[in-house]
């Protein structure tokens, strides 16, 4: 039987195990058929590039098939009449993935990934000791800055406004 991997993302409005349950009802199309789930994983929920229809976010679920393509139509077609899938895309594959996908692999976040240029961690980098900051120069006394003038003259003309037309 053709291998294949689907995605299909659900709306933002409906829970996580309501989205285990839509995936539940797609694995179950798939086993009457008589294909089979090799691995099913929830990504979670996650923001979209762009919305669509009226939704920011969405309930991700891969599914591996092992399953005769009538099969996946109809899995397919369920996907088309259920309001709650957003998008699916499922594509024949050669062979599945063993192990978690990239996704499962990448759960860690952004904020526990080393810095490319080797400044530390953390959200805001370790800034260590900076020193005096020598860089900028003497700074001096600044003064009150009383002598500055009117903020409202700024030099430029003002265009003049008709209070009312002459006959």
């Amino acid at each position: 039987m053709p291998l294949y991997e689907s995605v299909f993302i659900a709306r933002q409005d409906i829970s996580a195990p309501q989205a285990e349950a839509l995936a539940d009802g797609f694995t179950k199309i798939i086993e009457d058929q008589g294909g089979t789930v090799a691995k099913r994983e929830y990504w979670g929920l996650r923001n979209l590039a762009y919305r669509i229809k009226k939704n920011r976010k969405g309930h991700y679920t891969l599914l591996n098939l092992n399953a005769p393509a009538d099969a996946v139509q109809e899995m397919e077609r369920q996907m088309r009449l259920n309001e709650d899938v957003l998008r699916y895309l499922t594509l024949r594959v050669d062979d599945l993935e063993e192990g978690p996908s990239m996704m499962m692999q990448n759960r860690g976040g952004r904020d526990e990934r080393p810095r490319r240029d080797g400044r530390g961690g953390g959200r805001f980098g370790d800034r260590g000791d900076r020193g005096d900051r020598g860089d900028r120069g003497d700074r001096g006394d600044r003064g009150d800055r009383g002598d500055r003038g009117d903020r409202g003259d700024r030099g430029g003309e003002r265009p003049t406004e008709d209070k009312g037309e002459e006959a």
